[in-house]
């Protein structure tokens, strides 16, 4: 329904097993038995068919697209998406000969055009479509670096597969009906791409500046007085006119006579044509995620590899992209720091709560929870206990108070530490007494067993924390593969209190589970959602979404740290490693969105017919039966959403 993906269009054999930790397609497979039609000579690819120097094809937004990924036949992307929903799919090129200038096996534009419904209605590439490059880290494909739209250039490489993540982002507001539009691939010559270049960076920036500054005058000339409008629009045209006179138009002047229509007519006709078709139905994903999704982001990270010092204006606006930029996945940030012991000072808004930009942040419908700091964000003097009683006193009688939460240790191991969280939860508690602290664990105190073996000893956590806690975070590696355990870590709380049990993963748990980890497979990354789902969690925690090795310059290569699984803490990189201005997601990140949209449709699912079909369905499709019984493949995924889709569309 979502993604039609063809079958292998050439005589190759796939290698029965994938990648890296259990992930990925074909990572380290070579493939000289593979042999495309040598075209011997000087290829003039404005005389031959793309199609004869490239392999084209789509794959599914789960598939690890590697670079000795294997070409398959060609079939339209076929997507099915909710309103205020993104869906993804990815298309993959790979050079058949060499055309391009030295160490390259040539140049390819990228063309996109809008989608558009019969009546009318438009989903706009760069606002709605965008593209971005998958690039390799540590050989595995994970960062997703956005591309120039809706016309893009891309180097290829001789023999080796390049994908492009292209996503769909449909507005709260967007009519439903059936979307269509089309993607040019086209093979360029070697000096194209060097004309393409010849308008500097500096001259782009100086056409923006001016385009930008007709778009300021005319869009705040409402209720202004007509002189100030005759003007504005008369500086409006006088900027206007020296875009189109600058160097850069000249051959679309009229003094160079019309644009020839044959000449663009068979440029499009040599390209590989690549059907785009989104049908978008008439459900809303909920603005506030059903879901507390709660990640947390290093304010040291931050400090540290974009120099802003702790407290100044730099460290506020970095914080607050950071902040803005994750808030698109559905994820509601924290900032964090350790303390001594696994202390965790974590907070969602650096302002207190008497400042404006505070409701700002804790009004933000997308926000599904956030953290209260215990202790001053830019101090730790003796005022603590003033700042804490006075921020929550002030959160307490707003509407959002509701999503409050305080994470003050993280996964307490023996009773000083346990004792730690009793003691500052009571402290909370004397000015709020339903405030809710978030406590992470793994373990019971291992100097005062609860329980006579290590499993009843985690399960007694509750019993023993108990005013202390509200919210039970547990890990995911304590279940291993027994689901039914569950039951047991649900019996001991109380509901009927306010208790909650949430999950989360962080070094563990490892392959075949689902988890994040870099080289771990499409669908292992998306069914960390689902497990979530499956085993009836009402929050989930995610340790660090930046947390790589320290680095003193924003453009440092990224490097995880030692000791820990590659990928486990960064869900993003800096931009500035890719010659970004914007934060650069991966694509596991993006699966995890994928996987919280998956619990929205699952949601208005038992919302119809009950959580025991709800059940049955994810059982039926085949898309998660357990933690080691999971769908390797895309196609059920697809299968599962278009029954919810059927099912509920009327």
């Amino acid at each position: 329904m979502e993604n039609t993906v063809g079958r292998n269009s050439q005589e190759v054999i796939v290698p029965p097993v994938e990648g890296v930790a259990g992930g990925g397609t074909a990572y380290g497979w070579n493939d000289g038995g593979f042999h495309s039609n040598p075209i011997r000579g000087t290829v003039d690819p404005t005389k031959v068919p793309s199609a004869d120097l490239l392999h084209v094809w789509c794959m599914p937004s789960t598939s690890n697209v590697g670079q000795q990924e294997m070409p398959r036949s060609l079939e339209p992307i076929t997507l099915l998406a909710a309103r205020n929903e993104r869906e993804s799919a990815q298309i993959a090129i790979r050079p058949k000969v060499s055309w391009g200038g030295p160490g390259i096996a040539g140049v390819v534009q990228v063309h996109c055009t809008d989608l558009c419904s019969t009546s009318g209605d438009r989903l706009v590439v760069g606002e709605s479509l965008t593209l971005r490059r998958v690039v390799s880290i540590l050989g595995v494909p994970d960062a997703l670096v956005p591309l120039d739209l809706p016309v893009t250039q891309i180097n290829l490489l001789p023999g080796e597969t390049t994908a492009i993540w292209v996503s769909v982002d449909v507005p709260t507001g967007q009519p439903p009906g059936q979307y269509e539009g089309e993607l040019f691939v086209t093979a360029l010559k070697a000096d194209a791409e060097s004309s393409a270049k010849c308008l500097a960076k500096a001259e782009k920036h100086e056409i923006y500046r001016e385009l930008r500054g007709c778009l300021d005058v005319v869009e705040h000339i409402d209720g202004k007085p007509q002189e100030e409008v005759v003007q504005g629009v008369r500086m409006a045209t006088t900027g206007l006119r020296r875009v189109l006179l600058s160097p850069t138009f000249n051959d679309c002047s009229l003094e160079n006579g019309p644009v020839d229509m044959m000449d663009e007519d068979g440029f499009t006709n040599l390209s590989v044509r690549l059907k785009l078709s989104v049908t978008v139905w008439d459900f809303v994903l909920p603005a506030t995620p059903s879901l507390p999704a709660v990640f947390g982001i290093s304010e040291t990270v931050i400090e540290d590899r974009y120099g802003v010092e702790h407290g100044s204006d730099g460290w506020y606006d970095a914080l607050d992209q950071h902040f803005k930029w994750l808030l698109q996945y559905r994820i509601s940030p924290f900032f964090c720091r350790w303390g001594d012991g696994m202390r965790v000072l974590a907070y969602t808004c650096p302002w207190p709560a008497d400042h404006p930009k505070s409701d700002e942040y804790y009004s933000d419908p997308r926000l599904g929870a956030y953290a209260v700091p215990f202790t001053p964000i830019l101090s730790s003097s003796n005022a603590a206990k003033d700042s804490l009683q006075k921020e929550v006193e002030i959160l307490k009688t707003k509407t959002h108070w509701k999503k409050a939460y305080f994470y003050l240790w993280d996964e307490p191991l023996n009773l000083e530490q346990y004792d730690s969280i009793r003691n500052m939860s009571s402290e909370i508690r004397t000015y709020a007494l339903d405030a809710r602290v978030l406590t992470t664990y793994y373990c019971g105190p291992s100097d005062a067993p609860l329980a006579p073996n290590t499993f009843e000893n985690f399960v007694k956590v509750p019993k023993f924390l108990r005013p202390h806690t509200q919210i039970y975070c547990t890990s995911e590696w304590v279940l291993g593969n027994r689901e039914d355990l569950v039951k047991d870590i649900t019996a001991e709380l109380q509901p009927e209190i306010g208790e909650e049990w949430w999950t989360y993963v962080c070094m563990g748990p490892s392959d075949p589970h689902p988890n994040w980890h870099l080289g771990m497979r499409g669908t292992q990354h998306r069914a960390v959602m689902w497990r979530v789902w499956k085993e009836g969690g009402t929050g989930f925690l995610y340790w660090g979404s930046n947390c790589y090795e320290k680095a003193t310059v924003a453009s440092a290569e990224i490097r995880f740290r030692r000791g820990l699984p590659p990928g486990d803490g960064v869900l993003f990189y800096p931009g500035e490693v890719f010659t970004s201005r914007q934060l650069v997601a991966s694509v596991r990140l993006e699966r995890i969105l994928s996987g919280l949209q998956d619990i929205e449709y699952l949601n208005l699912y038992t919302s119809r017919y009950g959580r025991e079909q709800g059940l049955a369905l994810l059982e039926k499709t085949g898309v998660y039966l357990g933690p080691e019984r999971y769908t390797l493949d895309h196609m059920p995924v697809d299968v599962m959403r278009g029954e919810i889709f059927s099912a509920c569309r009327s």
